[in-house]
């Protein structure tokens, strides 16, 4: 077995994964990952992988108890600049150092700076070869009038991830069951949805569940984990829609918990 696929196995399940991206504060002061290990410690029992960045993985108590994989993402931009001139802030080298399990890239296909970080993107994705790394590609169809959904720009900035090299490819689910299919039909490294910007419960559960009738491999859920009162349940209910193949309403149930603690007249963190 190789490097790269025994690492791979600490992320994909069977074929299928839930990760939880918690890389967002250098873009902006984003509420709810204040101390990512609280979220780590909720969450740690239901998702296969986490996302951070190299100070938060140095800093992190809960990082080397974690049995997950973990991802060390090496890009960054906030949002007092260009937020969509992403940059490369780290290397595979640190982040095999910081015992990480693969690397992530953010590349926002389409933007003013597309070229620099298409280079970006090939140079890291040779590296990650000759180490044995996994790369999971973060690519976004994002610039000026662009439609970050639309079917044909989702599936063209897969294509590219594919193209590039990318072991896994994070991208923005398309809306329908039938415009997602075309955009795994591109790749034949797993496809994975992102969760997007906070939304209700039943949305981001549907959402993922299309995604996987669809033939994605999982989902990569952020905000809607961690700036939710109960992260644990959001996950575990995810974690049955991708892992154990449950209909939204099974996975709903999960949910209901919180408000059964909440009528019995428990206070939620």
């Amino acid at each position: 077995m190789s490097g790269k696929k025994r690492r791979l196995n600490r992320i994909m399940k069977k074929g299928r994964t839930l990760i939880v991206p918690m890389d967002h504060g250098i873009t902006s002061p984003v509420s709810g990952i204040e101390n990512p290990d609280r979220v780590i410690e909720r969450i740690r029992d239901h998702v296969n992988a986490i996302i951070l960045h190299k100070g938060t993985i140095k800093h992190s108590r809960l990082v080397d108890s974690f049995d997950g994989g973990l991802i060390a993402h090496l890009s960054a931009s906030t949002t007092l600049g260009n937020a969509e001139d992403k940059r490369v802030v780290s290397s595979v080298e640190n982040a095999i150092k910081l015992g990480a399990d693969a690397v992530s890239l953010h590349i926002n296909v389409g933007s003013s700076t597309e070229g620099e970080q298409l280079e970006v993107l090939g140079r890291i994705s040779e590296i990650c070869d000759s180490w044995e790394m996994p790369l999971l590609a973060m690519m976004y169809p994002r610039g000026k009038g662009i439609d970050e959904r639309n079917p044909v720009n989702v599936k063209h900035a897969v294509r590219i991830g594919y193209e590039m090299g990318a072991d896994i490819i994070k991208t923005n689910y398309t809306g329908s069951v039938d415009t997602f299919i075309e955009v795994v039909e591109v790749s034949s490294v797993p496809v994975i949805i992102a969760g997007g910007s906070k939304t209700s419960d039943i949305t981001l559960l549907r959402e993922v569940k299309e995604a996987i009738i669809a033939g994605a491999a999982g989902a990569a859920v952020g905000r809607n984990v961690f700036q939710h009162s109960r992260p644990d349940l959001v996950v575990k209910s995810l974690a049955k829609i991708i892992h154990e193949d449950f209909e939204v309403e099974e996975a709903g149930e999960i949910l209901y918990e919180r408000d059964m603690v909440a009528n019995r007249g428990h206070r939620l963190e």
